[in-house]
């Protein structure tokens, strides 16, 4: 197959979960996932990375290392450079599963609605300008399309700009245009 023919393709469609709530985006860009978190995502993270730290305190005045002077300094920056790591993972998984439909996400199906149709009617793109050509963008989708489901496993982060998001973005236009008739309407 020449590459012009496999670069005119269209688009790999991103698969559907079985989920309990609605898609909002199969891969969401990295600063959207922050955005979205929610007050008990950052309590959750914050939790994790303190725990390691805090538990190996405990097992120090349970039962100490007498490892001598200096020893111990190491190991709590180690242990809290590891809590610390393992605290944002779960902060940005429990953050992006709700994007996946995978818990309770009306929160951030509003933010979505409102986000998206404001863009809208600016006329800005849906999910931000990309420099890369429609075959490097979906490129990009198929390498982190549904990432945060395996995030235990490999951090892996969309910091992508594209337009392959598995949901019907018809609906954003649809709410602006309805939105916009009833603000003739009042006038």
């Amino acid at each position: 197959m020449a590459e012009e023919e496999v670069r005119s393709k269209p688009f790999v469609p991103a698969k559907k979960l079985n989920t309990n709530y609605p898609l909002i985006d199969s891969d969401p860009h990295f600063k959207r996932v922050i955005r979205y978190a929610r007050t008990s995502d950052y309590v959750a993270g914050t939790a994790m990375a303190a725990a390691g730290p805090a538990l190996l305190l405990f097992w120090e005045r349970v039962s100490p290392s007498y490892v001598g002077r200096g020893g111990f300094a190491p190991v709590m920056r180690l242990t809290g450079a590891v809590g610390a790591t393992a605290g944002f993972l779960l902060f940005y998984q429990r953050s992006i599963l709700r994007f996946y439909g995978v818990s309770e996400n009306r929160r951030e199906i509003e933010m979505d609605m409102k986000e998206m149709v404001s863009k809208v009617k600016k006329g800005e793109p849906l999910y931000g300008h990309s420099g890369m050509s429609e075959y490097l963008q979906g490129v990009a989708s198929r390498n982190s399309r549904y990432s945060g489901i395996w995030l235990h496993v490999l951090p892996w982060f969309n910091f992508a700009n594209h337009n392959q998001h598995g949901v019907d973005t018809a609906k954003y236009y649809q709410q602006a245009e309805r939105e916009l008739e009833a603000e003739r309407t009042l006038r």
